[in-house]
């Protein structure tokens, strides 16, 4: 079977995953293309939940709740039905232990929103069986690249592999008064400042024109950019792109086209969503 897809999504704002949008509207053409090629399950990485030490752990509660999501209406999200794949996540934990990680399950995780407003965005029918594997809070660039190409081979199998986080999500860059006056972050009343600008430039540099370890190497080296700190104030909203690039990154992918950037929303002046699509040249 020739591997799926993988997707980085970086979400932006609660704000901007209530909305519509261009990257809205990519979001839901990828759910459709995973649904035509009959995809397994779904497995995520987000930015929210990371575990201490060096420990990383794997939902499996068999009925997760939601978070609630600041600036979005319940009515978007509260009636939309998880499905999480308890078979697959022990699949997962399995695969992850023989890597040499120390991992378990967390049968009381409840799902926050980087993952299933996603989810609601790509598959609004219903949710697809979906794992979610948390980082870890020393995030560290290889760590978390390693997860990822530990369970590669889970794409020759029909998993989806997706990543949320933020190609530019510093929120105490942002600017925020037309959210809070007008609730508008998609206002843009001046143009994104010249950090975030070259930030997202480098982003969509390595994600486009790197294939095969080169596209590894090119993520986990983004952290050292001069203008990292600026564009991230923490690190969590980047550690999912690492894990994609252990994803998409084996010397076999390099037969894989090199990603594409499908769709760009910015909002709140200096944050951006982008969404990048890793296929197989043979599909």
């Amino acid at each position: 079977m020739a591997p799926t897809p993988v997707h980085f999504f970086s979400h932006g704002s609660t704000m901007m995953l209530g909305e519509e949008s261009e990257s809205a509207d990519y979001w839901k053409a990828c759910g459709d293309e995973a649904l035509a090629n009959g995809i397994k399950g779904v497995i995520m990485m987000g930015a929210h939940w990371d575990c201490t030490g060096d420990r990383i752990e794997v939902a499996t509660n068999p009925s997760p709740g939601k978070s609630p999501v600041g600036f979005v209406h319940p009515s978007k999200y509260v009636n939309y039905k998880l499905v999480p794949d308890l078979e697959s996540g022990e699949r997962c934990i399995s695969m992850l232990k023989d890597g040499g990680f120390n991992v378990g399950a967390n049968p009381k995780f409840e799902w926050i929103h980087d993952t299933y407003l996603i989810l609601i965005r790509m598959f609004p029918g219903g949710c697809p069986p979906t794992t979610i594997v948390s980082m870890n809070a020393r995030f560290d660039p290889h760590f978390h690249m390693r997860v990822g190409s530990t369970l590669r081979p889970l794409r020759h199998e029909g998993y989806l592999f997706i990543g949320t986080g933020g190609a530019v999500h510093n929120l105490y860059r942002n600017v925020w008064a037309p959210m809070l006056k007008y609730r508008d972050n998609f206002a843009q009343e001046t143009a994104p400042e010249g950090w975030a600008l070259e930030f997202r430039q480098s982003v969509e540099d390595c994600m486009t024109q790197n294939r095969g370890p080169a596209l590894r190497r090119a993520i986990t080296r983004l952290m050292k950019h001069p203008q990292y700190r600026d564009a991230h104030a923490t690190d969590d909203h980047f550690m999912s792109a690492c894990f994609v690039a252990g994803v998409a990154g084996d010397w076999e992918d390099e037969q894989e086209e090199r990603g594409r950037l499908g769709a760009e929303t910015w909002e709140l002046t200096n944050m951006v969503s982008e969404a990048y699509a890793k296929h197989d040249a043979r599909r």
